[in-house]
């Protein structure tokens, strides 16, 4: 048996660095008291969401990974809680800015960087305007907790992103996210949606998959966005086995034997029946042979 207790962190941000650290540290904390060795806290959790708007200002806010004081701050963090931690930044390398993930072991290790790969433009959510596409490619990480695999919101519709991670080895999978209400259409609501295709990619994957995701209302010069939670952990069959509600900041947490997934992983067959020869034209924009 290898038991792991993972969890998501949900929280609203304020527009102060110090406040948002602290409050991720302290549910963390909370979640490593309850067991959790594997953490997620939600995308750019830093600040607000500044992508609601294309201000050259923003770009002030990037910086590079070494030296970076909220990477350096959660290495610690991680080290002296014993757990892994991946944390969301807006990174500065060279000339170019990148929507990146730190993936910190338990020791306190930066393990690797993963940058954003798939980048959404759209009212409310113009990253185009701020983040170059990542060139990291889908990555997995041996940690002290077992192989994990991480992808970052707008990633997190893309099955062939899931399925990359998941044949090379990733024992969970995990997306930080933002991602709310729809501002050209005020009546529309994904949240249902965002749930079940990474629920099928749990499912299709035979996966766990935690999805981290902020809550609040917050306003930028052209738009006003309310981050609609429900982050939630799913099984290796796809169910949701926790979730947090809309509006509220959670802590939760669902335990896997890592050993009993892999075996149910296996005795399944998908990744023995699979017939790659057959998939080449999902490399080509249009499909075409």
């Amino acid at each position: 048996m290898r038991p792991l207790v993972v969890a998501a962190v949900q929280m609203a941000m304020t527009d102060d660095i110090a406040i948002n650290v602290a409050t991720a540290e302290r549910l963390v904390c909370e979640a490593a008291s309850r067991g959790a060795r594997l953490v997620q806290i939600p995308e750019l959790f830093e600040g607000h969401y500044f992508c609601t708007d294309q201000l050259a200002d923003h770009m002030s806010r990037a910086r590079p990974l070494d030296g970076h004081p909220t990477i350096a701050h959660f290495a610690r963090v991680a080290a002296e809680l014993g757990v892994v931690l991946p944390v969301s930044f807006f990174e500065r390398a060279n000339n170019a800015a990148f929507n990146s993930v730190a993936i910190i072991d338990a020791d306190g290790t930066v393990l690797g960087v993963y940058r954003k790969s798939h980048i959404p433009d759209g009212p409310g959510y113009s990253e185009k305007y701020y983040f170059n596409p990542g060139d990291t490619g889908f990555r997995v990480w041996d940690t002290k907790v077992g192989r994990i695999g991480l992808a970052i919101c707008w990633d997190q519709w893309f099955p062939e992103a899931a399925r990359v991670l998941a044949l090379r080895g990733a024992e969970v999978i995990l997306y930080p996210t933002a991602i709310g209400s729809e501002p050209h259409d005020p009546t529309y609501d994904s949240s249902r949606h965002w749930q079940r295709v990474m629920q099928g990619h749990a499912g299709a994957n035979l996966v766990p998959v935690i999805a981290a995701n902020r809550v609040g209302v917050e306003t930028g010069r052209q738009h006003t966005l309310t981050f609609y939670g429900t982050s939630f952990i799913a099984g290796p069959t796809g169910e949701v086995i926790v979730e947090a509600d809309r509006t509220s900041e959670a802590v939760i947490t669902a335990e896997f034997d890592l050993d009993a997934v892999a075996a149910l992983r296996q005795s399944w067959g998908v990744f023995r029946d699979r017939r790659p020869e057959l998939y080449e034209p999902i490399v080509r924009l249009d499909g075409a042979d």
